[in-house]
C-alpha cells in the first residue's frame, strides 16, 4: 500500500506506492518533520485517490522523474507490447483477442463496481492484496491476453513466497488472493468475450486452522493477572463471544441493562467505527451472562461519562485490536507461561464451553452470529459431549426408555429443548421405523 517513507541515509522523505503494477520510489527534499510528513502524506492521499479512480497522470505529478516516460504511452494505446510471463521477453498483444484495457485499469473499474457491496475494511484487505501481488503480476497485461498458464504460474509464485507467521505462504492466504483474480478475470471476459483463464483452476486445499479454546483455570488466570483496567474487558470477551472488532467497538448506548441484553450493532476496526456488522446475521442481542452484567455494572460505575465507547485505553480511545495484542495480550500469556493465542480464541472458548455444557446449538449459533448451526458442527465438533460415540446408547436409551447418563449426555438434553410439536414428530419418525 502507499506509504510515506524517510530514507535513512539522509533522512529525507520519499513517496512509496504502486502504479499499474510497479513500485515506485519518488524522492523529495523534504526532511523527516512532523509538519513535512503531513505535507507528503497529503500528496501521497491525492496519488491513491487518482490512481483508484483512474486519472493519474504521472509525468504531471513527477515530471523530472525517470519514470516519467515509462508510464507516457496510455495503456490502452494502439500498439503497446505485453510483457509475457516466461521468459521476460515483451511480445505484442495476440490481434485474434479483443481490444481490452489492462489488468491495471480494469481493476479499479471492477473494485469501484464492487465496492458499494463491500464493507470498509474489505476494501482495505482488497486493495491490499492487489497492490501487494495482483497489479505487480499482471497490471500492465491487457486483460484478455491472461491465459490459464499465467494464472497457475502467478499460484506457483505465491506458494514459494514466505508467510507472516510460517515459512511458506497458507493455502487460505493464496486462495484469497486467487479468488479476488478470479472474480477480477471472470468478469472481465464475460463484459469483453475473452476465454475465462481460470477454468479448470480449483483452489488449494487447506487444513483449517486448530481451534485452541482457554480451559475455565485459565480464564480465571488470565482474569485475575491482566491489567485492572482490561478485567472487565477480558470478561466479556469470554462469556459472549463477540468478534475483536464487536467488542471493541461496544457503546453504552447499545448495553441495555433493563432486558440485559448487549445489542450488536457497530464495529471498530483498523481505527475507525462502522455501522455495519460483518453479516446480516451478525446484528444479534446478546444475552448478557450473570458475570458478563456483574463486569458492565462495575465498568459503568467507573466509565467516564464522556466516553460512548465502553472499553477504552487510558487515553479514552476505542481499544486497537493490534495494540491490545501485542502490549497487553501476548506478554500476558508469556508471563501465566500458557500457549500463545491469537485473542479471538476467546471467541472460541465461549463456543467450546456452551456446547460442553449442553447448550442449545441453535441458541449457540445465534449468539455467536452464525447463519446456522453447520459452524458449530464443523468448527467445534470434539467439544461437543458425546458426539464421538457410536454405540447408540443415548439414543436408544431414549426411544426404549433405557437409564441414561443424565450428567453427560448431551443428546437427551438438547433432544428436551424442542418443541413439544417437533419432538412428537421425532418421536412419531422413530417409531414408525422401529
Amino acid at each position: 500500500m502507499a506509504k510515506v517513507r524517510a530514507r535513512k541515509d539522509n533522512g529525507l522523505l520519499f513517496l512509496d506506492f504502486y502504479y499499474r503494477g510497479v513500485r515506485c520510489r519518488e524522492q523529495t527534499a523534504l526532511p523527516d518533520t512532523a509538519e513535512n510528513r503531513r505535507r507528503v502524506q497529503s500528496l501521497m492521499s491525492r496519488i491513491s485517490k487518482e490512481i483508484k479512480q483512474g486519472m493519474f497522470d504521472y509525468g504531471a505529478t513527477f515530471p523530472g522523474s525517470p519514470k516519467a516516460a515509462q508510464f507516457a504511452i496510455p495503456p490502452g494505446a494502439t500498439g503497446i507490447t505485453v510483457p509475457v510471463t516466461t521468459g521476460g521477453v515483451a511480445a505484442p498483444a495476440d490481434p485474434t483477442l479483443p481490444d481490452t484495457p489492462t489488468f491495471s485499469d480494469f481493476s479499479v473499474v471492477w473494485r469501484k463496481e464492487m465496492a458499494p457491496q463491500w464493507r470498509r475494511q474489505h476494501r482495505l484487505s482488497v486493495d491490499a492484496i492487489f497492490d501487494a501481488h495482483l497489479l505487480a503480476e499482471f497490471g500492465d497485461r491487457l486483460v484478455g491476453s491472461i491465459t490459464k498458464a499465467d494464472v497457475l504460474t502467478f499460484r506457483a509464485k505465491l506458494a514459494e513466497l514466505p508467510g507472516r507467521c510460517s515459512p511458506k505462504l497458507s493455502p487460505t492466504t493464496i486462495n484469497k488472493a486467487m479468488g479476488l483474480l478470479r472474480q477480477c478475470l471472470t468478469v472481465a471476459s464475460e463484459r469483453f468475450g475473452t476465454p475465462d483463464p481460470f477454468k479448470g483452476v480449483k483452489r488449494l486445499k487447506g487444513r483449517r486452522p486448530d481451534v485452541k479454546p482457554f480451559s475455565l483455570d485459565e480464564i480465571e488466570q488470565i482474569r485475575t493477572t491482566i491489567r485492572s483496567d482490561y478485567r472487565h474487558y477480558m470478561t466479556c470477551r469470554f462469556f459472549t463471544g463477540m468478534r475483536t472488532g464487536e467488542i471493541n467497538g461496544l457503546k453504552w448506548k447499545y448495553v441495555d441493562f433493563d432486558n440485559e441484553v448487549i445489542r450488536i450493532r457497530e464495529v471498530f476496526s483498523a481505527g475507525e467505527a462502522e455501522e455495519n456488522a460483518k453479516t446480516e446475521s451478525s446484528i444479534r442481542d446478546i444475552p448478557m451472562l450473570p458475570m458478563v452484567k456483574d463486569a458492565l455494572r462495575q465498568h459503568w460505575e467507573e466509565r467516564d461519562p464522556d466516553n460512548e465507547y465502553v472499553f477504552t485505553t487510558r487515553e479514552g480511545n476505542p481499544i486497537d485490536a493490534h495494540n491490545f495484542a501485542n502490549r497487553i495480550w501476548y506478554p500476558l500469556l508469556r508471563f501465566l507461561g500458557l500457549e500463545k493465542r491469537r485473542p479471538y480464541q476467546t471467541r472460541h472458548t465461549t463456543a467450546t464451553l456452551m456446547l460442553a455444557s449442553g447448550e442449545n446449538p441453535e441458541w449457540i449459533a445465534r449468539l455467536m452470529g452464525h447463519t446456522n448451526t453447520q459452524m458449530l458442527f464443523t468448527v467445534y465438533s470434539r467439544y461437543v459431549p458425546n458426539l464421538t460415540r457410536k454405540d447408540g446408547l443415548a439414543f436408544s436409551g431414549l426411544v426404549h426408555g433405557a437409564p441414561i447418563n443424565k450428567q453427560d449426555d448431551w443428546a437427551e438434553q438438547a433432544l428436551t429443548r424442542l418443541p413439544p410439536d417437533r419432538l412428537r414428530e421425532l418421536m412419531a419418525r422413530v417409531l414408525e421405523t422401529n
